[in-house]
């Protein structure tokens, strides 16, 4: 129960923030100043029956003051080398949203037009990327972005003598993702 011993602590800064004492918030949820005192020292045990009152007061929830530790953050999977390109995953495993940063190598030939289900962000990181999209022959640098239904036939690769590096999210299920808003 070591996510327990966070509810004093946050409890008294919630109560703090709002320039109260521990009288005003103790009289505000019907307890004694003793007890809200012990509770935030840690001396007394938190209780629904003790903190219902209190976050309801605060204008707070309980999952405030107990908050479970969040996870590990890192993602650690190891880069993939596939015909020349450098993949390495920037999302977990299984994550609905396939996250990469890829480095397409230079090529004399561009790679076979493929289609297949999804929806494509891409975000051109260092080099120059070329995009054949459909009937399209794209050239992104530095800085650009593309967005693009991959239903439609298309290729990528590096364009001229360097490597293109750059960031892909793709969403398998087609769900479109917006790199901008509609002017007014």
């Amino acid at each position: 129960m070591d996510e327990l011993r966070h509810v004093g602590p946050r409890l008294r800064a919630a109560r703090q923030s709002r320039g109260w004492t521990l009288d005003d918030l103790a009289s505000r949820a019907g307890m004694s100043a003793s007890t809200l005192s012990r509770l935030e020292a840690g001396k007394r045990q938190a209780s629904l029956e003790l903190l219902l009152p209190l976050t309801r007061q605060l204008g707070i929830r309980i999952d405030d003051l107990v908050g479970l530790q969040a996870p590990d953050p890192r993602v650690r999977r190891p880069v993939v080398h596939r015909d020349g390109m450098e993949i390495a995953p920037l999302a977990p495993e299984g994550s609905a949203i396939h996250t990469y940063r890829i480095t397409y190598p230079p090529v004399a030939t561009l790679p076979e037009l493929r289609v297949h289900d999804g929806y494509e962000w891409l975000y051109v990181l260092s080099g120059r990327l070329r995009l054949r999209l459909g009937d399209q022959d794209l050239t992104l640098t530095r800085g650009e972005a593309a967005e693009f239904d991959t239903r439609v036939p298309h290729a990528l690769s590096a364009a001229g003598p360097r490597p293109a590096q750059v960031i892909s999210i793709f969403d398998a299920s087609g769900a479109r993702m917006h790199t901008h808003t509609q002017q007014p």
